[in-house]
């Protein structure tokens, strides 16, 4: 439906577009976690699952990951700021809710600071200190020759590593965010700390909402995720009604 998308740098960004109501100027766009892609289990089910509820849904892989196009070893946050930018681009006309998982939810936040063509913002299990983050996981990886998760498909970049030092928190970014804004954390969350989803929305805007989900994991795993998934649907719907 809307072509090839190709960010900045030409490369192709590989998506799954779920259609949703027919004419609807909604679309909500999914955005995955370091080391995933658009075809994780969560993702797929929150993409079908808004799409049955007549709400159109784009999930896309970041430049580097799943089947886009680059290197893996080129994803950033700072680039993948850009690659939601280029989706961004293809979207005009429509409100558009951004929807981003763990190092996804970071992308989120870095764009709906600065782009008001963000209209709802959603973070799952968002990453909000991104220099502990990447102390905390790969702290003890040499960058260039280490992997992340010890995933060979996974190497851990310099690059990778200096992002996400330079970055260092976007907790000071959420009094930017002007938009309604969900937050959804699993308790038993290993990866992510769900207390790091408490620091953001402790300097968040009056329209943002915190949910907890019980005994759910980072990636919302077996039957946290049709919970999950209908948290969001519900906001989402709401929010459509709400602001439309």
């Amino acid at each position: 439906m809307f072509g090839e998308i190709k960010n900045i740098h030409g490369e192709r960004l590989d998506y799954t577009f779920h259609e949703g109501a027919k004419g609807s100027r909604n679309i909500v766009v999914l955005g995955h976690g370091v080391t995933g892609n658009k075809d994780r289990p969560f993702i797929v089910a929150l993409g079908e699952g808004l799409a049955s509820a007549g709400i159109p849904a784009l999930r896309f892989s970041f430049s580097g990951n799943g089947a886009s196009e680059g290197k893996f070893t080129d994803s950033t946050i700072s680039k993948e700021v850009e690659d939601l930018g280029a989706v961004l681009d293809v979207l005009a006309g429509r409100t558009v809710c951004y929807v981003g998982h763990s190092m996804g939810g970071a992308v989120g936040v870095l764009r709906a600071s600065k782009d008001k063509r963000i209209h709802l913002l959603v973070s799952l299990a968002g990453m909000v200190h991104t220099q502990a983050f990447a102390q905390r996981e790969f702290g003890d990886v040499t960058p260039d020759e280490g992997f992340m998760w010890d995933e060979p498909d996974c190497p851990l970049s310099q690059a990778y590593m200096d992002d996400l030092t330079q970055i260092n928190t976007v907790v000071d970014l959420a009094p930017k965010i002007t938009v309604p804004w969900l937050l959804v954390h699993g308790d038993e969350d290993d990866v992510v700390p769900i207390e790091h989803s408490h620091d953001i929305f402790a300097k968040a805007n009056d329209q943002t909402q915190l949910i907890t989900l019980q005994s759910a994991s980072h990636v919302f795993s077996e039957e946290s995720t049709p919970v999950m998934v209908e948290r969001v649907i519900v906001w989402v719907e709401t929010q459509l009604a709400l602001h439309p």
